[in-house]
């Protein structure tokens, strides 16, 4: 992205290349692994090649790079890889008149490099898995997921609420500054059109479809925030309204501290009462209070922006110091090691869990299958002589199962316990 708008002067740049890393939901699909985060670079990467095609500034692979991109997307998460280029490329087009000139982006090359990516795909899948699971892939988890979801299924208006929080702290900026553009007609260059195009048709297109996550957005996050980013320099940078964007979030990181030190009192949450997250808690809130001073004085736009993003990053630098002590609570490699460990001890062959979400997992640590049981089990002393991995709220919450393991030997492990029935 910062490559595309590499016109524009470094503190632009810069601070657009910190916001993006800094918004809420890219800042956490960052740190964990997941393939939204590869299609949205495969998308991110096809559009860049198909604008140096259209304004003549291509290399002689572009042409075959970017059915290639387009390809790689589709492999890495599915249709949307697809729909989103197809989209946006194709209503740009038709918005600068040059619709006429599709072919020169999908085109017999393109369509060549995506058939032929794609039937070394489903060949492979189908003679691995059969027919069944090559029909769940290409019907079930698409037009069933499109048409009438059987996961995530949410109104139309998603997104409308999901943006908000998912692009934090940057959201009110962002829209004010991209709304403002559109009414004054700021929006004029051929790439600030084209980055306008990827934001709408994507964010309606998503609206369109049935199942929705906050995280299917993420292919427009880049021009979401970077479109703003480059439009600010036509905005004057006194006015009260663009100030008022950075300074409502401001003020809520500014409470980051107070909050968790609150937070650290409650039962559910005491956990993260440790010096290392009070320190980037601390952190957050002097840096938000700085931006509110540079607001009130009346600097550059630019400047609190910077501020912002670096206690961001500095807060989630110094809260990652204190991974090793929040692991219990975050994950299962302590919960599975102990529980590993009483096996050995009393010779348990199998372990069983209640109320874990995707359990399933926990196979990576045991080196074998999980057994998911019941309420009805535990109550009725069905798993005498098993070991019993389940969360410390549902002991606390159920009567009839603290009742059956209060007396049995037990081991909390973060928010788990491991019982020895």
């Amino acid at each position: 992205m910062t490559k595309w708008v590499q016109q524009e002067n470094e503190e632009i740049k810069g601070n657009a290349a910190l916001m993006l890393m800094t918004a809420g939901l890219f800042a956490g699909l960052a740190i964990v692994v997941r393939m939204d985060m590869l299609m949205t670079m495969f998308i991110t990467q096809a559009l860049y090649t198909f604008f140096q095609i259209y304004k003549g500034e291509a290399s002689r692979r572009d042409p075959y790079l970017f059915p290639l991109y387009v390809f790689l997307a589709l492999f890495s998460k599915g249709p949307v890889g697809v729909m989103v280029p197809l989209l946006s490329t194709l209503l740009f087009l038709l918005y600068r008149r040059k619709i006429g000139t599709w072919h020169l982006y999908w085109g017999w090359r393109s369509m060549l490099v995506l058939l032929l990516g794609c039937g070394i795909w489903f060949t492979g899948v189908y003679l691995e898995s059969g027919s069944a699971y090559l029909n769940n892939l290409l019907v079930h988890q698409t037009v069933g997921r499109g048409i009438n979801a059987f996961h995530h299924k949410r109104p139309f208006y998603y997104y409308l609420i999901s943006v908000w929080y998912s692009l934090a702290p940057w959201m009110l900026l962002s829209a004010g500054v991209i709304v403002a553009g559109m009414i004054r007609k700021k929006i004029q260059t051929g790439m600030e059109q084209f980055f306008l195009i990827i934001i709408l048709s994507t964010f309606v297109m998503l609206s369109l479809i049935s199942s929705k996550l906050a995280v299917y957005m993420l292919p427009a996050f880049p021009f979401f925030i970077y479109l703003p980013a480059i439009l600010l320099k036509k905005f004057d940078s006194q006015n009260i309204w663009l100030r008022l964007s950075l300074a409502i979030p401001a003020i809520a990181l500014a409470s980051s501290l107070p909050i968790t030190v609150f937070l650290s009192k409650s039962a559910d949450t005491s956990f993260i009462g440790i010096p290392l997250v009070y320190v980037a808690a601390a952190v957050l809130t002097l840096s938000s209070l700085f931006v509110l001073y540079m607001l009130f004085r009346k600097r550059r736009l630019h400047e609190p922006v910077r501020i912002m993003a670096y206690g961001i990053l500095l807060s989630l630098f110094i809260a990652g110091l204190a991974i090793p002590q929040l692991n219990p609570y975050l994950g299962w490699s302590r919960l599975c090691e102990k529980a590993s460990q009483l096996a050995d001890e009393k010779q348990r062959s199998d372990y069983y869990v209640y109320g874990i979400s995707r359990a399933e997992s926990m196979d990576v640590f045991l080196k074998q299958d999980v057994q998911k049981t019941t309420r009805e089990a535990i109550v009725n002393n069905s798993l005498a002589g098993q070991l019993l991995l389940l969360p410390e709220k549902t002991i606390i919450n159920d009567a009839g199962i603290r009742s059956v393991i209060g007396a049995k030997e037990q081991y909390s492990v973060g928010k788990y316990r491991i019982v020895v029935l």
